[in-house]
């Protein structure tokens, strides 16, 4: 099949790390990589955000077309909404000019999913929609802080209804848009995000911590993902202080992302914040930043720490700590979302109450004294990753449905495409006669 990829604000060439660029990134650039390796064609569409790209950026076999949509600059995601409509314009006209038609469109957050509406009501592409994250779920935990307009409820409300296929990430996921969307549970597929094997997998402690200069006498906590609040990094920052003041356990937290490749407080004001959060508990000494590293680098992070934890106050799924347990590293993770599905609690790591700093450093604490329960939970966690979660099987799960999708619109659609270019044909003819 030929199939477009629709991810206005996060493009799979961006590195991950910063405000607007983490796990969907991801998860764009390795579903269509997969998809590649399954045989089809796959185009990715997303906005233009600096001035010098090309219209068409390649990595792989994979098209990333670089949609002008707004002003070729970077803008919080908050911001993009009234660009929707001048990138649904060029997509349609993209489309129609292509010489093979689209045999369905996959969006990726509310926003894709408001484009690839536009394109199934003028052109009958099928669609399929991850939201990535509910507009409802994000104003229950983030209220006012949200900055996303109301009007992100009824495009949501519209994409559940009207979407041929919609993929929960995980079953709280598929829980919420049955809930709070009212959506139709057979319409659901229930698809997890993934690793790549080849990316991310056990290497030597000793060895990893040489290669990032890394002390080999500390016990150290690894936090890896985007700086933002809802992440929680301060809940870990505060923990860890919990561990040295009261249960008399020295450990060292790096911290891994931000919107730079050097640590900056300017650059990402979430380090300054948390470097503030550090010296209240009297720990700064023991917190590091190290800024943002490109996707080669991440294993060594991994496999360097002695547990790897993420304390987010809610999440879709969560990519981190399945990288983390591809590592055979043990995970600390908050029982919300998709990391209550991925970390199986006290088998393969160890679930913790959001905003919960003290829950949270008795965790590490008990991980600290007990090396050989911390290896358990490692290797079970290894096993686990590898038996459900790398991207060939989680790629291979919705392409049933994909082809239903195309299969039901494939006629009628390669029929108005034949009828849009015999017109555009019948044009030309026109226009010729005329001069």
């Amino acid at each position: 099949m030929k199939i477009g990829l629709i991810s206005e604000h996060a493009s799979p060439l961006a590195i991950a790390g910063g405000v607007d660029s983490g796990g969907q990134n991801i998860y764009v650039a390795n579903v269509a990589r997969q998809l590649v390796r399954l045989g089809h064609d796959v185009d990715v569409f997303t906005r233009c955000d600096r001035s010098l790209l090309p219209l068409v950026s390649r990595f792989e076999n994979i098209r990333v077309i670089n949609v002008p949509a707004g002003p070729p600059v970077q803008l919080p995601k908050e911001q993009l909404l009234p660009h929707m409509d001048a990138f649904a314009n060029f997509m349609i006209d993209f489309m129609q000019q292509e010489a093979q038609p689209y045999d369905v469109v996959h969006a990726n957050f509310f926003m894709s999913g408001l484009v690839g509406l536009r394109i199934k009501d003028a052109l009958g592409v099928p669609l399929v929609t991850t939201f990535h994250a509910l507009g409802r779920v994000r104003r229950l935990h983030q209220g006012e802080a949200d900055g996303f307009p109301d009007a992100r409820f009824d495009i949501e409300d519209e994409l559940v209804r009207r979407s041929d296929s919609v993929i929960a990430e995980c079953p709280q996921d598929e829980s919420d848009l049955i809930h709070l969307y009212d959506a139709d549970a057979a319409r659901i597929d229930l698809v997890p995000c993934g690793f790549d094997r080849a990316e991310f997998h056990p290497l030597d402690r000793r060895e990893a911590r040489d290669r990032l200069g890394w002390p080999h006498d500390r016990f150290i906590v690894l936090q890896l993902g985007r700086m933002v609040p809802r992440k929680g990094i301060d809940n870990v920052v505060r923990a860890l202080g919990v561990c040295h003041a009261e249960h008399g356990e020295s450990a060292d937290l790096y911290v891994v992302g931000g919107n730079s490749d050097e640590a900056n407080d300017i650059a990402t004001p979430e380090i300054g914040r948390l470097r503030g959060i550090a010296r209240e508990c009297g720990i700064d000494a023991h917190v590091h930043f190290a800024g943002r590293h490109g996707r080669s680098e991440l294993k060594h992070f991994y496999n360097a720490a002695d547990v790897f934890v993420t304390t987010p106050w809610y999440e879709p799924f969560g990519i981190t700590p399945l990288e983390a347990m591809a590592c055979g590293t043990p995970v600390i993770g908050a029982d919300v979302g998709g990391i209550r599905y991925s970390v199986a609690h006290g088998e393969t790591g160890l679930l913790v109450p959001p905003k919960h700093p003290g829950a949270l450093a008795q965790a590490i604490a008990t991980l600290k004294r007990d090396a050989a329960l911390a290896r358990r939970l490692g290797d079970a966690g290894l096993a686990r990753a590898n038996a459900m979660f790398t991207w060939s099987s989680v790629v291979h799960a919705p392409r049933a449905r994909r082809a239903r999708c195309a299969a039901r619109f494939r006629g009628a659609r390669h029929a108005a495409f034949r009828h849009q270019q015999s017109e555009r044909r019948r044009a030309r003819q026109v226009r010729a006669v005329c001069a």
